[in-house]
């Protein structure tokens, strides 16, 4: 059974800095691309940083500065660092691992609140 469990959310003020983690299932964490995606109440889901298994990282313009994404193959785990937080990044964050091995597959975690107060 693979598994996506993401931590770390939580209530910050505005300015905070916040780190999310993502544990993997280790049978497919080498193959994966590792995601970070959010969605707030009445939006839809927008990817805010990914990772290859390569450790290429990319990111949305709209992302860029502020967010940090990077992963810890010894522990399965993929970090999101999100500093100088704001209101409007107020939303649930999700993990998702997507990949191929022998067919492709698309997991996600089921979630993480941020709140981010002014």
């Amino acid at each position: 059974q693979v598994q996506v469990v993401e931590s770390g959310g939580g209530l910050v003020q505005a300015g905070d800095s916040l780190r999310l983690s993502c544990v993997v299932s280790r049978s497919i964490f080498n193959i994966a691309t590792i995601g970070w995606h959010r969605q707030a109440p009445g939006k839809q889901r927008e990817l805010v940083a990914q990772i290859s298994s390569g450790g290429s990282t990319g990111y949305p313009d709209s992302m860029k500065g502020r967010f940090t994404i990077s992963r810890d193959n010894a522990k399965n785990t993929v970090f999101l660092q999100m500093n100088s937080l704001k209101p409007e990044d107020t939303a649930v964050y999700y993990c998702n691992a997507r990949g191929r091995l022998i067919r492709e597959f698309d997991y996600w975690g089921q979630g993480t609140q941020v709140t981010v107060s002014s």
